[in-house]
């Protein structure tokens, strides 16, 4: 199920508020987590039943793992575990076991037909097995879960019942496309009572975040989209203000898309009077590509820091086996991304240029911040262009187009691409000078523009008035729209 949908939006979340809270009214507190677990099974499983049912072995299997390794009792798990059993924990062994086996899960479903598909291609045979669907959100649960069994090793999630892992795993503002979250972060404020009550200002805040996400997705990245579609569906006739601007439509739809993404999820969550962590930070604004992944998504970047990056040493190593740690956990980004050399291509340029700013050092920072974002977005712009592409040769014929300077005109065919049947007639006769302007208009957006999280939220009746504003246009221009780029991932 999508956010952007009026199944989700008219009927599931309504439900669902008024089942979680009805529920805590009636003081039946594990019945309203009960109830939102189910929902989120729903949610997640919605037009493809054994999804619903791979992610519930997943939580079963992992919650056995990580009872052994905590050295608790899983006979315990409607309750809360307050004393270890004391029998010792298995240790290592049994961590490395299930780690193991959620990363074979993601294998199976994420990698396989890749895996398959190279093999062809260096042994020319012709293997044929049936296609592998990808369920959504795997690789974020995957990591999720990861991070729980490694905290549960450490002795650090042995308080915790059956049912509050439930709900940390499978809680559906997040399921599909993140944020990571860790386990105290989220779990310790399932037993607040203040939660457990319907709070207006919760309820106005999240409300906001959700038009605010809404908006971006279904109007700004939507609008760019378009103009993507045709620029990669035609790179052979592009000429280098062409490929400009495809490049440039591509970066504003994925910040829109992921940032939008960001927003409905944490709002969602706010009405449930529950948080998630920031995952998004105006990243069109950073200064280098080191500060870029502190701001894009925060906690894949926080989950490669602190269960692989660390655990390899870190820094602590020497020069050498720093870059190598590095170039490793941006490896891992890549292959988290998608099952394509594109992907694993676009992980390697960014951990290349993490090292190139780490070697570079106070040169770098001594540059003027103005060509340091310039640089740093030209970077990130050149790496989505792999990101988007089918393959490595399709991006490098892009670029190539881009640095073609003997044809500069920009294609009719592209300024078409863009829908604009909700704007007013004036805007469609001036194609191109409305095109100019949302760019320039995203572009202030990204560069100048908080964040939902950052932003200090009042009630009144003009944030009343621009929710409903921004809810009712988006509502109304639902038909047709995509999935999320990053539900994919």
């Amino acid at each position: 199920m999508q956010f952007n949908s009026y199944l989700f939006l008219f009927i599931f979340l309504p439900l669902t508020l008024a089942g979680y809270f009805g529920l805590y009214r009636l003081g039946r507190g594990r019945g309203a987590r009960l109830f939102l677990a189910g929902a989120s099974f729903v949610f997640f499983g919605y037009g493809n039943f054994w999804y619903a049912v791979l992610l519930a072995g997943s939580v079963l299997f992992n919650w056995w793992v990580s009872a052994g390794l905590a050295g608790r009792t899983v006979t315990g798990i409607h309750k809360r575990v307050e004393e270890r059993t004391k029998k010792p924990a298995p240790g290592r062994p049994l961590l490395v076991f299930g780690i193991l086996a959620n990363l074979g899960l993601l294998f199976y479903f994420k990698y396989f037909n890749f895996f398959i598909d190279n093999l062809n291609l260096v042994f020319k045979q012709d293997w044929v097995f049936s296609q592998v669907l990808l369920p959504a959100g795997i690789s974020f649960f995957t990591f999720q879960q990861i991070a729980w069994l490694v905290d549960s090793y450490r002795q650090e999630t042995g308080a915790y019942g059956f049912l509050d892992y439930l709900l940390f795993t499978v809680y559906f503002p997040k399921i599909s496309m993140g944020p990571i979250l860790l386990h105290g972060e989220f779990i310790p404020l399932l037993s607040e009572e203040k939660r457990h009550r319907p709070d207006a200002e919760y309820m106005a805040r999240g409300l906001a975040m959700l038009a605010a996400g809404l908006f971006k997705k279904v109007i700004l990245a939507e609008f760019f989209g378009g103009g993507v579609t045709w620029g990669y569906g035609n790179i052979a006739s592009l000429s280098a203000t062409d490929a400009l601007f495809v490049m440039l439509a591509y970066s504003f739809q994925l910040y829109f898309d992921f940032s939008g993404y960001c927003d409905m999820a944490g709002g969602i969550s706010r009405m449930f009077h529950l948080e998630l962590p920031q995952n998004f930070n105006s990243p069109y604004k950073a200064l280098s590509p080191v500060d870029f992944w502190k701001r894009w998504h925060m906690t894949l970047t926080r989950f490669l820091r602190t269960y692989i990056y660390f655990p390899l040493g870190g820094s602590r190593r020497g020069t050498a086996r720093t870059y190598i740690n590095i170039m490793i956990i941006f490896l891992v980004s890549g292959i988290w991304h998608g099952a394509a050399w594109t992907f694993i291509f676009w992980g390697l340029l960014h951990g290349l240029a993490q090292c190139l700013e780490r070697a570079l050092g106070g040169f770098w920072k001594g540059l003027h911040p103005a060509f340091q974002w310039m640089c740093t977005f030209l970077f990130v712009n050149v790496g989505w262009v792999f990101f988007r592409s089918e393959s490595i040769g399709q991006g490098a014929a892009f670029l190539k187009k881009m640095g073609d300077f003997s044809n500069m005109q920009l294609n009719p065919g592209f300024i078409a691409s863009f829908s604009m049947i909700e704007l007013p007639a004036v805007f469609q006769e001036h194609r191109l000078l409305t095109v100019i302007l949302v760019y320039a208009a995203a572009l202030c957006l990204v560069l100048n523009g908080k964040n939902m999280d950052e932003r200090v939220f009042r009630p009144s009746v003009r944030s009343a008035v621009g929710t409903a504003v921004l809810l009712v246009w988006s509502v109304l221009s639902l038909a047709g729209i995509s999935t999320f780029i990053y539900f994919q991932f």
